[in-house]
């Protein structure tokens, strides 16, 4: 079989847990080691590390998917990884429940991310992102166990995404197999929401902040709330269901707010709940002037970077939007605050809170640091998994 010797020193990331083995790493390649073919990683000094797939045409050269010597990357390592993370999910989650099946490296199958929908007529759908070579390779097999385990009515792939390229494979989108209504609805902290399989950011929706949305219902009865970049406004819905008694959503895509509004006029929040299409940068300076407060704000942006050498650039829009909150936040209001970028880790986020307060002339309480739910297990070892931040906070 194919070997690579990693260089000396090289082995001790790997044997705390991380999955990936970088082209600047190997010492001795053994065998042709082409890519698309399952090989074993060893010590410079011959001691077994694991089994993975090689892609030259990475600097992440080898993705490791089995630590067992005995165990082969085929079909049948597959169905066992898809049913030992299916039977995890159904201990915190009803059949009626959207989540999480596959989080790629975590559930250690390393690029594949699969979304559980519920629909509310009762069918199931799974939204599946084959991200690297290495599970592109076993497609078939992949697909198979998961009609297997899961049983879905339907797949949609959402493979177009530009980290392929990066693999040196072409992008992919659509049903496999028989199609249906890329639009579904699913039912969330007994809120409906819409998604759009085929056009939703992602993989349609972001399931991982389901537990910290409960949150925020909680926290919103008679509260004035403002919910920023809010995607599908699922943030403010549960605001609306936990008593608000206004609520505000903001995002910058005139398609995000018209989805609100959708979600809105589907729930029948109108009463309470409204849509704007605005930058929330501007909107927060424009309430500061107006002398707008509230009592709640859910600060939710994208990744505001992608990369470690984006991070100093990144600090600066945290803080700013953060800061601009705080300053219109009542006094001991309450300021729900998230980065999902796992290159901002949570020193750098915590430490921006302290610094937005201080300039923002606030005292701030940290209530609570939270992240995703169970279905968004973060890998002892691979720190990329632990990327979501969520601070709960008062200010005074």
């Amino acid at each position: 079989m194919n070997r690579i010797f990693l260089k000396a020193k090289e082995e001790d990331r790997i044997r705390l847990g991380h999955p990936w083995i970088f082209d600047n790493e190997i010492g001795v390649f053994q065998g042709d080691c082409p890519t698309g073919e399952a090989l074993d990683v060893f010590t410079k000094s011959g001691q077994f590390l694991g089994r993975g797939v090689m892609n030259r045409n990475s600097k992440i050269c080898v993705r490791i998917f089995t630590r067992k010597k005995d165990e082969e990357i085929n079909g049948a390592l597959f169905t066992r990884r898809i049913q030992d993370a299916l039977d995890t999910r159904t201990r915190f989650y009803s059949p009626e429940d959207s989540y999480r099946l596959l989080f790629a490296e975590s559930d250690l199958i390393p690029g594949l991310v699969v979304d559980r929908f519920a629909d509310v007529s009762g069918k199931v759908f799974l939204s599946v992102q084959f991200l690297t070579l290495g599970v592109e390779t076993f497609r078939d097999e992949i697909i198979s166990a998961l009609r297997e385990v899961v049983k879905p009515d339907g797949i949609f792939e959402r493979s177009d995404v530009h980290v392929r390229g990066l693999e040196g494979i072409p992008e992919r989108k659509g049903w496999i197999g028989d199609s249906y209504d890329p639009l579904v609805t699913i039912r969330e902290n007994d809120i409906l929401l819409k998604v759009d399989l085929e056009n939703g950011q992602k993989t349609g929706y972001f399931l991982d902040q389901k537990d910290n949305r409960k949150l925020v219902a909680g926290l919103a009865r008679g509260m004035s709330v403002l919910d920023t970049f809010t995607h599908t406004g699922a943030f403010g819905l549960n605001a609306w269901k936990g008593g608000a008694t206004s609520v505000e959503s903001v995002d910058i895509s005139a398609e995000a707010v018209s989805t609100v509004n959708e979600n809105i006029l589907l729930n029948k929040a109108g009463s309470v709940m409204k849509a704007v299409t605005a930058d929330v940068f501007d909107l927060l300076k424009e309430h500061e002037r107006a002398g707008r407060k509230f009592d709640l704000i859910v600060l939710d942006p994208p990744a505001f970077t992608k990369s470690a050498k984006m991070i100093d650039k990144a600090y600066g829009g945290y803080k700013e939007i953060n800061l601009r909150a705080m300053k219109i936040l009542n006094r001991g209001g309450f300021l729900v605050t998230c980065s999902c970028s796992h290159f901002f880790n949570a020193d750098h986020f915590y430490r921006m809170i302290q610094n937005a307060a201080m300039d923002a002339h606030r005292t701030v309480q940290l209530l609570e640091k939270r992240g995703p739910g169970p279905d968004h297990p973060s890998l002892a070892g691979y720190p990329e998994s632990d990327y979501l931040k969520c601070g709960v906070l008062r200010v005074w």
